[in-house]
């Protein structure tokens, strides 16, 4: 290429410019084609790389494997990584120990996270399996915080935040020197106040108290033996209210009472069994019991009765359901 007073030459990656006074040659850098192998972060310690990289080699080698050792192949590769990223799951243990469950519970969730992690990874997609196993490890500790350790489920939001509040206290309580208070750790969270407190209090409906426990250590009555009988009277009255509003729901709904509150299945469970999402169940449930509440109120009222006897009604068909689960059932 030509121009006046200057000629440009290019040859490979050598640009040679002549001008009228000056002549210069410009060779480029070299581009060194991407390899995930050989990319190292620059966060990592040196035994930290080199145990990425034979990761990421275990599980090319698998893929390779012949059709008939495949399976074989990938239980060893699993049996493999599982066994040399233990500290991950001990990691992400340590850090919900202080949400209250035994730290051996917690920790063999976090190692059964590990083995999903290990399972799923995809080497083509990427070539950090840490990276990939903190967060699937994380999942599944705060799903098994959030579904099988609280003895009354709040709301999942409440149930997240407590967690959250819970890996939070102790970092603040070193820092700040004291306990600290919902202010301050609605600012640490980036959380409102308001939520903050919520969860506090639905934290502490997350044990249950034995009616067997003493009241006291100076005599023997037990916390059951101090609590009023129920009046069978209002509960056979809330079975029959609940029983009639149940006839007039629709299959699918009388379904979904029975399954919820007569085999307590999970909203994940009853998803499964109608072919829909968990989500959706939420969504059903909610207008079901919607439903009920307004039909037992409107019956309610309609028979001038006192208002207990709606209030009762209100409770069964969230509460009470289950204890007029007979009726569920046969009304399916």
């Amino acid at each position: 290429m030509t121009t006046t007073g200057r000629t440009t030459t290019t040859t490979g990656r050598t640009t040679t410019a002549v001008g009228p006074a000056t002549a210069r040659t410009v060779t480029a850098p070299a581009r060194t084609p991407p390899s995930s192998v050989h990319r190292a972060s620059s966060a990592r310690s040196p035994r930290e790389e080199q145990r990425r990289l034979e990761t990421l080699t275990a599980y090319r080698e698998a893929a390779r494997a012949p059709r008939h050792e495949a399976d074989a192949a990938r239980r060893r590769l699993v049996a493999r990584v599982v066994e040399q990223h233990l500290d991950v799951a001990d990691a992400v243990a340590r850090r919900y120990a202080s949400a209250g469950d035994e730290w051996a519970d917690i920790r063999q969730v976090a190692c059964l996270g590990l083995v999903k992690a290990a399972l799923r990874f995809d080497h083509d997609k990427g070539d950090d399996f840490v990276a990939f196993a903190g967060p699937t490890v994380s999942g599944e500790v705060k799903r098994h915080l959030r579904d099988a350790t609280w003895a009354v489920r709040p709301p999942r939001r409440l149930q997240e935040l407590s967690v959250a509040i819970a890996a939070v206290r102790d970092p603040l309580t070193h820092r700040l020197g004291h306990d600290p208070s919902a202010a301050e750790i609605a600012l640490r969270l980036g959380e409102p106040v308001a939520e903050v407190r919520l969860a506090l209090q639905a934290r502490l409906d997350r044990t249950a108290t034995s009616l067997d426990l003493p009241i006291s250590t100076a005599e023997d009555t037990s916390l059951g033996e101090t609590l009023a009988c129920a009046d069978e009277h209002e509960a056979v009255e809330a079975r029959c209210e609940l029983g009639r509003a149940l006839a007039q729901l629709g299959e699918r709904d009388r379904l979904i009472v029975a399954l919820r509150f007569g085999d307590e299945l999970s909203q994940a469970e009853i998803g499964a069994v109608l072919g829909v999402t968990q989500m959706q169940v939420s969504r059903l449930l909610t207008k079901v019991l919607g439903r009920l509440r307004r039909m037992l109120a409107d019956d309610g009222a309609e028979a001038g009765g006192p208002a207990s006897v709606g209030a009762a009604g209100a409770a069964g068909a969230e509460g009470a359901a289950g204890a007029a689960v007979e009726v569920a059932a046969r009304a399916s």
